[in-house]
C-alpha cells in the first residue's frame, strides 16, 4: 500500500474534503484503541493515516486561504 497522493484530495469537493478528514480522524482513533488493547495488527497504518490526514488538512486549510484571500480583493 502506497503512501496517497495529495493531487487525489484536491479533486475532492468541499463537502467530501470534510468528509474524508472525519473519516480519518475516526480511523487514527480506531487504531490507537486497537494498539491500547494489543489487537493492532497493521502497524504502518498509523503513518499512512497521519499522512492522509495532514493531506486532507492541508488541502482545507489552502482552500480558506485562497477564499480569505478573494474576499479580501473584493472589499
Amino acid at each position: 500500500m502506497s503512501l496517497p497522493k495529495i493531487s487525489e484530495i484536491r479533486e475532492l469537493s468541499d463537502q467530501e474534503l470534510a468528509e474524508q478528514i472525519l473519516e480519518a480522524k475516526k480511523q487514527l482513533f480506531d487504531l490507537r484503541f486497537q494498539q491500547a488493547t494489543r489487537r493492532l495488527e497493521k502497524p504502518h497504518l498509523f503513518k499512512h493515516t497521519r499522512h492522509r490526514l495532514a493531506q486532507l488538512m492541508t488541502v482545507e486549510r489552502e482552500r480558506q486561504l485562497t477564499a480569505k484571500n478573494s474576499d479580501d480583493g473584493k472589499e
